[in-house]
């Protein structure tokens, strides 16, 4: 399975996204989720984008539309504990069996009731918010700045650390032969991005 994006919830208005600016990534556009209460901030790289998260209208999340994707539990993660991380994968058959019995959630800024299949993984919230979006194929857009001071290119390795969750967890054994995709056990929710095989030496954690 490929990985579309991964995003990051923010409880600080989307600050962290000063913090990767520093560290020498070229931030991409930004977009507000209408209906949805969230908006953006992104980083563009070969094979995937890194989006900083956050909410900026409470009332839009917490609607009844929302309910279903308990997308505001994640956004609540300082209160809750939960997993603050979202992974996207590509719209692919390789994804077919792992979102079979998903959520389809219709987005009110998608055209033509178009859904996203999410698995919220309500019962084991120290994984991350799992989704994939109606369009086949990588989303990615071809118009947006990917050259970093850093010059990372490409995502190898997203490590996802979780805490409390039960052995042969049906989501986790869809994961088990992936290479990219990585899962491991730890005491506190936590994500490392390895980039270029670690070529440079530079992880974002």
């Amino acid at each position: 399975m490929l990985i579309d994006h991964i995003f990051i919830f923010s409880d600080n208005n989307g600050i962290e996204a000063n913090e990767l600016a520093a560290f020498g990534l070229t931030e991409g556009s930004s977009r507000v989720h209408s209906g949805q209460g969230t908006v953006n901030r992104k980083f563009y790289f070969n094979n995937f984008f890194l989006e900083i998260l956050w909410i900026n209208n409470l009332k839009e999340i917490s609607s009844d539309r929302m309910k279903g994707t308990k997308l505001l539990d994640r956004a609540e993660f300082k209160q809750n504990n939960v997993c603050p991380f979202g992974l996207c994968l590509v719209n692919e058959p390789l994804t077919d069996e792992l979102f079979a019995n998903a959520y389809a959630y219709y987005p009110a800024y998608f055209p033509n009731e178009m859904a996203i299949d999410v698995l919220a993984n309500v019962d084991t919230p120290s994984l991350p918010w799992t989704f994939r979006l109606p369009f086949k194929g990588v989303s990615r857009k071809a118009d947006e700045p990917r050259n970093h001071k850093t010059n990372l290119q490409n995502l190898t390795k997203a490590i996802f650390s979780f805490s409390n969750v039960l052995k042969n967890n049906a989501y986790l054994e869809q994961f088990k032969n992936e290479g990219q995709i990585i899962f491991q056990h730890s005491d506190r929710n936590h994500l490392t991005l390895e980039f270029d095989d670690c070529i440079s030496g530079e992880v974002i954690s």
